[in-house]
């Protein structure tokens, strides 16, 4: 993710960012999406942010793909049928590393005391799967939004 301002011009981040956040999501589905015609089932689970829902300086392009991934995301959900099976996971912070990323030295600062104030644990997203992919075959679950209790 790496966020700056607009006025930075980072083009080749913007590139960067649809190719992940956007083309990854879509490359996913034309893997995928025949096989589970084929078998006659199947579940997308796909990675979007609370940045998908609301975005804030220095993340327009980033939150732009999240809005993104949330928009095919619910395309596929009303194409799939009901045999396939479409959720979103939209985690708040994380603690990982991705302000590694982040090519300026304020944000990146700025990011990384955040992460280590009050960001949500990897384990917690993939509970969050496990809970959408547990439902029974008649029940989907599209979205879950995760944060974390502490505010930053």
């Amino acid at each position: 993710m790496p966020v700056s301002r607009l006025d930075d011009l980072r083009v080749e981040d913007w590139d960067e960012m649809i190719d992940i956040n956007i083309k990854g999501i879509l490359f996913g589905i034309a893997a995928a999406l025949p096989i589970f015609r084929h078998q006659g089932f199947g579940h997308f689970v796909n990675s979007a942010s609370t940045a998908g829902h609301k975005t804030v300086p220095n993340q327009s392009v980033y939150s732009g793909t999240k809005f993104a991934v949330r928009a095919i995301s619910e395309g596929l959900r009303q194409e799939a049928g009901d045999k396939l099976r479409v959720a979103i996971i939209s985690p708040g912070f994380v603690r990982t590393n991705f302000a590694g990323g982040v090519t300026n030295p304020e944000v990146k600062a700025q990011l990384a005391e955040s992460r280590d104030k009050f960001a949500i644990p990897p384990d917690a997203i993939a509970r969050a799967i496990a809970f959408a992919m547990e439902q029974p075959a008649d029940i989907d679950v599209n979205e879950i939004i995760i944060r974390p209790t502490a505010r930053g």
